[in-house]
């Protein structure tokens, strides 16, 4: 899911400014993977959220990573985890929802694996766009079938996105009722120079992998409508560009997987 979330920010249209939060209940990812700090990111975030609100808070709290992308990190731990996104969505409500309808940012919120007494629920509930994404087999998808009935009650948009080869993606939204957005292919070697697991210095987005998220990032934005007013919060042009992943890490002893799977990206 984290990998999936930094390509399509990375692939998002210029003019837009796009942070990816990691809002998993189960602990972050890119703090290790990317040699981060714990601070700023979502446990500083909840703190600060005690005492002031605004859509500029959030930007406060991000970090960025090779190319200029912008992440706000989620501690590795559960207990941590879950107690920062408790203090965030605390009354059914979400404070990423102001962000996300500034004008000229786009939030995209990493939920991992995703059940109905998850703290990152009301995150799914003010989201745009729901993402889920199965793998296109049996067993994945019978997990998606079981929710189906509840699926539409959890966001106001939710789609599918099939990983790799398996049930032709008409026939998926035909038996589940759930309209299949994308497909995103295995690409070991994509989803690798994604997770920044390289010596040498690449290009994600010229990968197979990259230019399915860049795709996808395309069709998500078309079912976004933003909020016609503006907060107020200024951008600088260069958060409007685009940011691109280009990483120079040291390879992290991590084995290169395919495209993730089973999760949920919150728009």
């Amino acid at each position: 899911m984290t990998t999936t979330a930094l390509g399509l920010a990375s692939g998002w249209s210029a003019g837009e400014a796009p942070v990816v939060v990691e809002c998993d209940p189960a602990g972050g990812d890119l703090l290790a993977r990317f040699r981060l700090g714990l601070s700023p990111g979502l446990v500083s975030l909840a703190a600060a959220a005690r005492r002031a609100d605004g859509p500029g808070l959030l930007w406060q709290h991000t970090q960025r990573l090779p190319g200029g992308l912008r992440v706000v990190v989620g501690p590795p731990g559960v207990e941590q985890a879950r107690a920062a996104l408790e203090q965030l969505t605390h009354d059914g409500e979400t404070m990423l929802r102001s962000p996300a309808d500034r004008a000229g940012t786009v939030v995209l919120a990493d939920c991992g694996r995703v059940e109905a007494d998850s703290p990152v629920m009301p995150v799914l509930r003010q989201a745009d766009v729901l993402l889920l994404l199965p793998r296109a087999r049996d067993d994945a998808l019978a997990h998606v079938a079981i929710k189906a009935d509840v699926l539409s009650r959890w966001s106001r948009t939710v789609c599918l996105v099939l990983v790799g080869e398996g049930y032709a993606s008409d026939e998926v939204t035909r038996e589940l009722g759930i309209k299949v957005l994308s497909r995103l292919p295995d690409d070991p070697r994509g989803a690798a120079l994604l997770r920044g697991a390289t010596g040498r210095r690449a290009a994600p987005a010229r990968t197979v992998l990259g230019k399915a998220l860049a795709s996808l990032a395309r069709q998500v934005a078309a079912h976004v409508t933003k909020a016609p007013s503006h907060t107020g919060v200024e951008v600088t042009s260069t958060e409007l560009a685009a940011p691109a992943l280009h990483f120079t890490l040291p390879a992290q002893g991590r084995t290169a997987g395919p495209a993730p799977s089973n999760g949920g990206v919150a728009r």
